[in-house]
């Protein structure tokens, strides 16, 4: 369920849900949950099930039991966009959790930051603790490793009969990880695996290391 990496002598551990989890400061990171979005687009008749608004907040209850951290930072696009009746939902689980709450504010997040503030949530453009820079958009600095997210990564992994299949993942370089969209209902975008990169796939109840040079040979192969 969890995959455990170290970086920058930090320990951290990836969960299958797509949360990270810091363990020196016991804090969870969760990007791209879009709250709000299933019920955005049932409004304007999109076939969305009706179960995937409570996926979210299941799933989201399941992590922070596994944990129990201190702190929660929300790396972005908590919501999707306006008020809609998510808010209520949103409201009721956050009453609940006896973390604190902090949103690194995302381009989705529009809704107004007394809003959170009101539900004792801290609202910030970017958070630098200890030589991390946690941040929603994807940040290069030097001296800093950046953890973000908005880019809601997959890796396209390619069988033998050509046959293919995209999942979510960490994507690792250098300085940086960006995170997987935690929501129901969001997309992907398929990163380009370098030499130099790590990418960790989200598959069912695993968090499974890719082989960056098996997908770049398999890759040429198909072309």
């Amino acid at each position: 369920m969890t995959c455990p990496i170290q970086i920058n002598g930090h320990n951290f551990a990836m969960h299958a849900s797509g949360v990270l989890f810091w363990e020196e400061r016991s804090t969870l990171l969760i990007s791209d949950v879009h709250l709000g979005k299933v019920s955005h687009f049932r409004k304007f008749g999109a076939a969305v099930p009706q179960q995937a608004v409570q996926k979210n907040f299941d799933v989201l209850n399941e992590s922070v039991a596994f944990f129990k951290p201190r702190t929660i930072v929300f790396m972005g696009d908590l919501f999707h966009s306006s008020l809609n009746k998510e808010w209520g939902l949103f409201e009721e689980w956050s009453a609940k959790i006896t973390a604190k709450l902090v949103l690194v504010s995302g381009n989705h997040d529009i809704i107004s930051p007394l809003r959170y503030e009101d539900l004792g949530i801290t609202v910030v453009s970017e958070l630098d603790l200890e030589g991390f820079l946690l941040t929603h958009h994807p940040e290069e600095r030097e001296g800093w490793f950046n953890f973000a997210g908005h880019i809601h990564p997959a890796i396209k992994l390619t069988g033998l009969g050509r046959q293919s299949v995209r999942l979510p993942c960490f994507f690792k370089t250098k300085n940086q990880m960006i995170l997987p969209a935690f929501g129901e209902f969001t997309g992907t975008f398929t990163m380009q695996p370098t030499d130099d990169c790590e990418a960790y796939a989200l598959l069912g109840d695993s968090v499974l290391k890719v082989p960056i040079k098996e997908v770049k040979k398999r890759r040429r192969s198909a072309r």
